[in-house]
């Protein structure tokens, strides 16, 4: 056995560490600082001479100049395998439930659990026979874990096709036992388990070729997927002011959209927020299987209170599960919230190093650090011909609601949807607060252009109206721009704003939304009418808008819902018969 490589702390600032060594240090290496009996796990992120600076992802209260320090060779890394449904991790994932049972309400520093325990058994069953040529992340056998077959597959880390040569036979196996022994054509062998480690910081890109995202991801949130539809392998952002209502809206969207796995980073987020999340994803009622929302969720928690280098970990953690189940051929969602925890943590780490700020004090390399973590998103065919999607979707929190600020400027330069969330809506109560004035998506959604288009050219035609009427009053305006005026008010209530309590308007399926715009779009937002005053349109206006929230509430195939639907059209058809 190799003698482990030592240095010693020489200098100390916050959670950043200075180590001096003889010999090497390689970047992004994990070491690990021995306070006593504690082992603090630190990351290097530069290298000058014989010191190497460390990112600490603990406490650094107590530690001294001189105490030592153990390099292990090894990146800072997850392990990837079945077990990781349903579980809570922080962001060096260690499983709160079990380190908080360990440790109790406050947890200790150092004190490092395995993600998925060596113990822990699982049903094989092989895929491949002896003889057959594999490569790197080919599929082995599969597992049952929760409602997926979780597919065992050869290391990432191969390279070039490898030779079966023995393949364990259908039955029982706990996670580090070997399954499966490959031969490369030098004859170099590798056992394989059925689980693996990969680093967070280097992209899994096994996968015969990357797509274009064009494929709609449906939320069942219909100012998204209407207006600002977002696809399967895209990126989106959602910046807003605090109180906005990001949180709920990612929620939301985590609880409905059309994806197999959903990721959740709880990125330096207020432990309020953060112990909210936990407390109602268990409880939480899967629409889709009927069965808990957690069996197809991984939450990586990492709260404000915790070391600011522990938010960086979190974010790569949560990409690099999400990635490790797109290879099986899911559909992934990963939602980050928030970015901007992540982005005043490499602020803080920059200024440590007395790196050139920025900005606003931000790094000089925030757009690259931001652009490389939303490129691990993307549609991939794998080799076996299926196809697996990465979305990510992150929120940023600007102060004051600035969206000229640099995170939410970075941001915007990369992702494919800008979903703006705006103060104004969120204090009118008009939720989700998404802005249609200033939001935008270059994704194709699921309706034709022209019927979109129609949709935003009448919001911002009221709200144009509107701006007028503030200036010099509603008699002031003609009859057919308050007409307009209405129609987007219109529009705005019954369909973009939704109600989260009710548990039809909460989330809308694609056929219902399709059939609902279609029809506020033929019947509404294309029609003259041919009012004899402001005062018979507002009338006209305000009934129409109660009849469609009572629409919204019933059911699709009810009596309810076909009752509502003939007493809209027997209002609407004698308004038509006065068009001009």
């Amino acid at each position: 056995m190799t003698e482990k490589r030592a240095g010693r702390v020489s200098a100390i600032n916050g959670n950043m560490v200075a180590i001096a060594f003889n010999g090497y240090a390689i970047q992004n290496e994990v070491a690990f600082i021995i306070a006593g009996e504690e082992r603090l796990k630190a990351e290097i992120i530069r290298i000058r001479g014989n010191t190497a600076e460390a990112q600490v992802y603990e406490s650094t209260a107590g530690l001294k100049v001189g105490q030592p320090v153990e390099f292990t060779d090894e990146l800072l890394s997850v392990k990837l395998g079945p077990g990781m449904l349903g579980q809570i991790f922080d962001g060096l994932q260690n499983p709160l439930p079990e380190l908080a049972e360990q440790c109790g309400f406050f947890l200790k520093r150092g004190v490092y659990l395995d993600p998925l325990p060596d113990d822990s058994e699982w049903t094989f069953t092989p895929c491949v026979k002896t003889g057959q040529k594999v490569r790197a992340g080919e599929k082995l056998g599969w597992v049952p874990e929760k409602i997926f077959q979780h597919a065992i597959m050869a290391p990432f880390s191969l390279n070039g096709l490898w030779e079966v040569v023995h393949i364990a036979v259908a039955g029982r196996y706990r996670l580090k036992q070997a399954i499966a022994k490959l031969r490369n054509p030098e004859g170099k062998e590798q056992e394989c388990a059925l689980s693996q480690t990969w680093p967070v910081k280097i992209p899994i890109d096994i996968y015969k070729e990357k797509l274009k995202p064009s494929e709609p991801m449906v939320t069942k949130m219909r100012i998204i997927d209407s207006l600002f539809p977002v696809a399967k392998g895209g990126t989106y952002c959602i910046p807003g002011p605090f109180g906005a209502g990001k949180t709920v809206l990612q929620q939301l969207t985590s609880r409905h959209a059309d994806a197999d796995i959903v990721v959740i980073a709880a990125c330096g987020e207020r432990a309020g927020e953060v112990v909210e999340t936990l407390k109602t994803f268990p409880e939480l009622t899967d629409p889709r299987t009927g069965k808990p929302l957690s069996d197809r969720t991984v939450i990586i928690c990492n709260t404000s209170s915790m070391p600011v280098a522990a938010r960086e970990s979190s974010v790569y953690t949560a990409v690099t599960i999400a990635e490790y189940y797109r290879q099986m051929g899911l559909n992934v969602l990963l939602l980050a919230d928030s970015t901007s925890r992540w982005a005043q943590a490499m602020r803080e780490m920059s200024g440590r190093l007395e790196e050139i700020p920025g900005e606003e004090a931000f790094p000089a390399y925030l757009e690259s650090r931001i652009a490389s973590f939303y490129e691990r998103a993307g549609v991939v065919r794998l080799f076996d011909g299926k196809t697996g999607s990465v979305t990510i979707g992150g929120t940023v929190s600007p102060a004051g609601g600035n969206f000229e600020e640099p995170v939410t400027q970075a941001t915007l330069k990369v992702v494919g949807a800008f979903h703006g969330l705006s103060r104004e809506r969120s204090d009118a109560r008009r939720y989700p607060a998404i802005d249609p004035l200033i939001s935008w998506s270059k994704y194709a959604g699921m309706f034709e252009p022209d019927v979109a288009a129609a949709g935003h050219k009448i919001l911002r035609k009221s709200h144009e109206v509107s701006q007028m009427m503030k200036v010099i009053g509603e008699e002031g305006v003609s009859l057919k721009d308050y007409i307009d005026y209405l129609k987007g008010e219109f529009f705005d209530f019954v369909y973009l704003q939704q109600n989260a309590f009710d548990p039809v308007d909460e989330a809308t399926e694609a056929e219902r939304q399709t059939y609902m715009f279609g029809f506020i779009h033929k019947n509404i937002l294309k029609n003259d009418f041919g009012f004899n005053d402001k005062e018979e349109a507002l009338r006209f206006f305000q009934k129409l808008r109660q009849l469609f929230r009572g629409w919204n509430s019933a059911p699709r195939d009810s009596d309810e819902f076909r009752k509502i639907g003939q007493e809209v059209g027997e209002l609407i058809r004698p308004a038509l018969m006065k068009s001009v």
